[in-house]
C-alpha cells in the first residue's frame, strides 16, 4: 500500500517473526511483541504465531500493537529538524505503519475466516479499537511536520532511489489531501470523521458477512437441480434450506426451472444485510460527504479519485458512460435473441425480462445453441488436479517453485498451504494459505488478503535479501459430495486464476518500502495483473493443459474448448453494461452531496441502461454491495483496469505465451515493482507504448 496518511490505514499488512509455538499462553509484554514484529519470517512456525488463538491473545496483540506504535511514532516526532534523514523519518514511518498494520491485518482476516464466533467477536471489537487508534496516532500533524522538516531540509542533500522519491512525493500529496495543512479545529473534524467512518465501514462489511439469508422449498421446488447438489442442502423433513451462499445461489439461479424458487432466492440474495445496512450506508455517505467538504473537495468521489489513475470523477464517468454506450447495442441484440427463444415457463412482463429469470434464460440458451452445460464442463476441473495444473503454469511462466501441504495449524481443517520459492528452490518468496470452501459466517465472496508484505532488503554488497509474503486466498467454491469430488465450474477456475494472480503480484512485488509492496498500487490499477491472468482461462492451450475429466482423465475436447471461448462474447454486452451500472451507482452515491435516495439512483440507472429487464422494487442490493465500503466511488476501476489487463494479455500472447523470458519481462517491468512506480510508466515500460482499448473492444466483441 502507499502511505495512508490522509485516511484510516488499511488493516491488511503484517510482519511477525521470532516466536516459538507456545504450549501454554502467557501474557505478552511489549519486549516479546517487538521480537515478533521485527525481522523476516524464516519458517512456518513463525507464521503460526501471527494468528491469535484466543480472545486473550487478540486483546494482547492489540494492546502491544498500540504500545509499540506509540513508541515508534514518538521517536519520529521528537527528532530535531536538523537531524532528520530519509531513514529516520520516512522509512521509520513506513516501518511503524507496517508493523502496526501487521497485527491489525491478521486480526481483521481472522474475523473473516474463523469458525469460532467468540473469537470473531473479539476480533471485531479489536479492529474497531485499532481503527480508532489509527486516526489518532497516524493521522497526526506532528508526523506531517516531521515529513515537511525533512523535505524542506535534508531532502536536498540526500540521493534517493526512484522508488523512495516517488513514494515521498505521494506521501506529501496524501498529507495535503488528508487535511494536514488545515487549521487545527478543521483537522480535528477530519480525525473525528475518519474515526466514525472506520466504525461504520467495518459494521457495513460485518453485517454482510453475518447475513444468513435463505429460503425454504419442497423437493418439487428444486426441479432440474442435480441429486448431488440437492443432497448437500440442509433438510428438515420434506423441506430444503436454500442459502444465499454464492455456489448455492448460482446453481439455483442458473439451473432451477421453478420460477417461484428463483424469484424467492433472488429477492433474498438482493436483500442481504437489509434493512440493517440501510442506515449504516446512509451514514457512510453523509459522513464521507462531510469529510470531502472539510478537505476542500466538492464530493467524496472527487476526494476518493484524487491521486488515482483516473484523477477525477468526470474522467471516470466519461470512460464508463462511453463504454456503456458501446456495449448497449450488443446487449440489446442479446436480449432480443433470448426473447424469441424463451424456455418453457418463462414469460415477459410488458416485453421485459423478470430479473430472476435472466441467468436461467442464458443457461438454457447456452445448452441449446452451444450444447454446453457448466456442470458438464465442471467434470473436467476436479479441484486437486486443476490446482496442480494451474500451479505448473504459474511456476513455469513466473520462474517460481511451489510446495503445497496441509499446514501444521490453521483456523479450519480445509485450509492448505503453499510455500513459494524462486526457480532454484533456494529463496523463500511466500507462504500462501488457501481457504477455498464456504462455511457459516465466513467471508462470502473471493479475495486475496495479504498479511505480511514482501520486502527486498539491500545488503552491503549491493544485492538484495528477500522477506517472504504471507497471505490468504479466500474463496467459496463447491465442496465434494458423497459421490463426486469437488468440481469447479469454468467461472470458478477463472476466479482462482484471478485471485491467485493477486497472490503472485504480492509474492513477486518485493520492494524496499513496505508501503509499496505487491498489490499496494493505485486502486484503479490493482486489478489489472489479476485480470490479465484470468484471461488464460480462454486460451485453448491452457484449457487443454489444466483440464482432466475426473473419471476418464481426458482433457477438454477441442469442440468444447471452442464453445467456451465463443461463450466469452456470448453475453458480453449485458455483462459489461451491468458492471457499468454498478460503477455509475458508486460514482453517483458519492458524487451528489448529502445523502441521495439510493433506491431512486438504482431505479434511474436500471431503467436507463437495462430497459429490457423489469426493475424489482424489492431489490436493495446496495445494502450488500460491499465495495461501497472498501472502494467508495472507485468501482469503475474493475472496467478501467480490464482495459489494461487485456492489452497486457494479448501482448504477452503475441510475444510468446509459454515463454519464461516473457514472464520474466512481466515480472521485471510490472509485478516486481509493486506500487513504487506510477502505473502509467509500468505499462509503457512493458508494452513499449501507451496502452489503448483496442484489445478490450475486440476481445469482448462489443463494438457492434
Amino acid at each position: 500500500m502507499r502511505y495512508k496518511v490522509g485516511a484510516v490505514i488499511c488493516v491488511f499488512g503484517v510482519t511477525v517473526s521470532g516466536c516459538s509455538v507456545w504450549t501454554q499462553y502467557k501474557k505478552l509484554n511489549v519486549t516479546e511483541y517487538e521480537a515478533m514484529v521485527q525481522g523476516p519470517i524464516k519458517n512456518f512456525d513463525q507464521v503460526i504465531q501471527l494468528f491469535p488463538k484466543t480472545v486473550e491473545q487478540v486483546q494482547d496483540y492489540k494492546r502491544c500493537a498500540i504500545e509499540k506504535a506509540n513508541s515508534d511514532l514518538a521517536i519520529i516526532k521528537h527528532l530535531p529538524a536538523d537531524q532528520r534523514s530519509y531513514a529516520n523519518t520516512v522509512a521509520a514511518f513506513d516501518t511503524a505503519q507496517d508493523q502496526f498494520g501487521m497485527v491489525a491485518g491478521v486480526i481483521r482476516t481472522l474475523e473473516m475466516v474463523s469458525p469460532d464466533e467468540t473469537l470473531r467477536t473479539a476480533c471485531h471489537a479489536a479492529v474497531l479499537e485499532l481503527s480508532t487508534f489509527t486516526v489518532d496516532a497516524f493521522v497526526n500533524k506532528d508526523l506531517y511536520r516531521a515529513f515537511k522538516e525533512y523535505v524542506d531540509g535534508a531532502r536536498a542533500h540526500e540521493t534517493l532511489s526512484d522508488e523512495q522519491a516517488y513514494l515521498l512525493d505521494e506521501a506529501m500529496h496524501d498529507f495535503k489531501r488528508g487535511g494536514f495543512a488545515l487549521p487545527d479545529d478543521q483537522f480535528e473534524k477530519v480525525k473525528t470523521l475518519n474515526k466514525k467512518l472506520g466504525e461504520l465501514e467495518l459494521t457495513f462489511e460485518t453485517n454482510i458477512a453475518n447475513d444468513k439469508g435463505f429460503i425454504t422449498v419442497g423437493r418439487e421446488g428444486l426441479a432440474d437441480l442435480s441429486d448431488e447438489f440437492i443432497g448437500q442442502l440442509e433438510r428438515d423433513g420434506d423441506t430444503y434450506k436454500v442459502t444465499c451462499d454464492y455456489p448455492v445461489y448460482n446453481e439455483v439461479m442458473n439451473h432451477c426451472s421453478v420460477e417461484a424458487t428463483r424469484k424467492a432466492l433472488y429477492q433474498a440474495f438482493n436483500n442481504r444485510a437489509h434493512p440493517v445496512n440501510k442506515p449504516v450506508l446512509e451514514a457512510i455517505v453523509a459522513e464521507r460527504d462531510g469529510l470531502a467538504h472539510v478537505l476542500g473537495f466538492k464530493s467524496y468521489a472527487a476526494l476518493g479519485l484524487d491521486g488515482l489513475m483516473a484523477h477525477t470523477p468526470e474522467r471516470a464517468r466519461t470512460f464508463i458512460t462511453q463504454l456503456a454506450q458501446q456495449a448497449r447495442a450488443k446487449a440489446n441484440k442479446e436480449y432480443q435473441t433470448f426473447a424469441i427463444q424463451l424456455p418453457e415457463g418463462v414469460t415477459l412482463v410488458d416485453g421485459k425480462f423478470k430479473p430472476w429469470d435472466i441467468l436461467f434464460v442464458k443457461t438454457v440458451y447456452k445448452k441449446k445453441h452451444f450444447a454446453i452445460d457448466d456442470r458438464q464442463v465442471a467434470q473436467y476441473f476436479e479441484v486437486d488436479a486443476t490446482l496442480k495444473a494451474i500451479f505448473n503454469i504459474y511456476q513455469h511462466f513466473l520462474g517460481l517453485k511451489f510446495f503445497m501441504t496441509k499446514p501444521a495449524w490453521a483456523w479450519h481443517d480445509d485450509v492448505r498451504l503453499i510455500e513459494a520459492y524462486d526457480a532454484a528452490g533456494t529463496t523463500l518468496r511466500g507462504y500462501i494459505l488457501l481457504d477455498l470452501y464456504p462455511r457459516p459466517s465466513k467471508y462470502s465472496h473471493a479475495c486475496w488478503a495479504p498479511c505480511i508484505p514482501a520486502r527486498k532488503l539491500r545488503k552491503d554488497d549491493g544485492t538484495y535479501a528477500y522477506t517472504p509474503v504471507v497471505g490468504i486466498m479466500i474463496a467459496n467454491f463447491p465442496k465434494a459430495t458423497p459421490t463426486k469430488p469437488a468440481l469447479l465450474k469454468h467461472s470458478d477456475v477463472e476466479t482462482f486464476f484471478h485471485e491467485f494472480g493477486h497472490a503472485m503480484h504480492s509474492v513477486l512485488g518485493a520492494t524496499e518500502s513496505a508501503g509499496a509492496s505487491g498489490c499496494s498500487v493505485k486502486r484503479d490499477f490493482v486489478e489489472a495483473p489479476s485480470q490479465m491472468f484470468e484471461e488464460w482461462m480462454f486460451d485453448p492451450a491452457v484449457l487443454r493443459s489444466i483440464s482432466c475429466h475426473y473419471q476418464t482423465h481426458t482433457p477438454l475436447p477441442d469442440e468444447l474448448i471452442k464453445k467456451i471461448i465463443a461463450l466469452k462474447k456470448f453475453d458480453s454486452g449485458s455483462s459489461v453494461v451491468r458492471q457499468c451500472v454498478f460503477s455509475l451507482l458508486s460514482l453517483d452515491i458519492f458524487g451528489q452531496g448529502g445523502c441521495p435516495n439510493i433506491q431512486h439512483l438504482m431505479h434511474k440507472l436500471h431503467t436507463t441502461y437495462l430497459p429490457m429487464i423489469m426493475y424489482d422494487e424489492t431489490n436493495h442490493i446496495a445494502s450488500s454491495f460491499g465495495h461501497l465500503a472498501g472502494y467508495g466511488a472507485a468501482y469503475y476501476s474493475y472496467m478501467w483496469s480490464k482495459v489494461y489487463a487485456l492489452d497486457l494479455f494479448y501482448t504477452v500472447k503475441e510475444r510468446g505465451f509459454n515463454d519464461p523470458t516473457v514472464g520474466k519481462a512481466l515480472v521485471d517491468c510490472i509485478l516486481s515493482r509493486g506500487g513504487g512506480v506510477d502505473p502509467d510508466l509500468l505499462l509503457k515500460d512493458f508494452l513499449g507504448r501507451a496502452p489503448n482499448q483496442k484489445a478490450f473492444i475486440a476481445d469482448l466483441g462489443i463494438a457492434g
